[in-house]
């Protein structure tokens, strides 16, 4: 089941490059009301804190995604619970969501970069996982650049710090995070060591 749901979404996310984004936001609109997201994130989205992700070229739709989970909060089926965002979201209507969404997407992310200790095992469990443990590769959803898959609910992850991915993908695995898709990325993560997420993060960062 779970393999037949890896690969539909891989199928949906190869069909839905080539279609336009879903999010009517205006970015324009959207880059005056990202003043408040510029401490943390940056005011073009190239967060410098390494706890805190980068928003900028993500795609819109998982953009609009996490701020609505934000604002649905624990007590939500797909909510994401974080103080801090809960705050932050809390006087965000749903046009807002939206124009931020379309204002970040539209900027353009830094790269990051992978310390050659990472390069070999990173590659290996991202492009083909570990399948005595029933741990998939990555590329299925997030592409083999990590530019993800905007239209099928799969986040960019290239130029990602690895502090920020790493906190998500153990996040995932405690189930403290649940608002993934189907429950894939938690399933995923509950296979994964700390050895695992520690090189995986490093590879992805400097993916591109």
């Amino acid at each position: 089941m779970k393999k037949s749901a890896i690969a539909l979404a891989m199928f949906v996310g190869l069909s839905a490059t080539s279609q336009a984004s879903t999010i009517d936001g205006d970015a324009q609109a959207g880059k005056t009301k990202s003043v408040t997201c510029a401490a943390c994130h940056n005011a073009d989205g190239n967060s410098v804190i390494p706890a805190n992700p980068k928003l900028a070229g993500q795609s819109p739709e998982y953009l609009y995604k996490q701020l609505k989970n934000f604002k649905a909060g624990a007590t939500a089926e797909d909510g994401r619970p974080n103080a801090i965002m809960a705050g932050m979201v809390a006087g965000l209507n749903d046009q807002d969501m939206k124009d931020l969404a379309v204002y970040f997407s539209e900027q353009k992310g830094t790269p990051g970069s992978t310390p050659e200790e990472y390069v070999a095992a990173g590659q290996k469990l991202y492009r083909a996982g570990d399948a005595k443990r029933g741990l998939p590769g990555c590329t299925a959803c997030h592409g083999p650049n990590g530019q993800g898959m905007g239209l099928a609910g799969f986040p960019k992850l290239s130029g990602q710090h690895p502090d920020y991915i790493a906190n998500q993908l153990k996040a995932f695995r405690s189930g403290e995070r649940y608002n993934d898709l189907n429950g894939m990325m938690r399933d995923i993560a509950s296979k994964m060591s700390d050895k695992d997420i520690e090189v995986l993060s490093h590879y992805i960062s400097g993916l591109h």
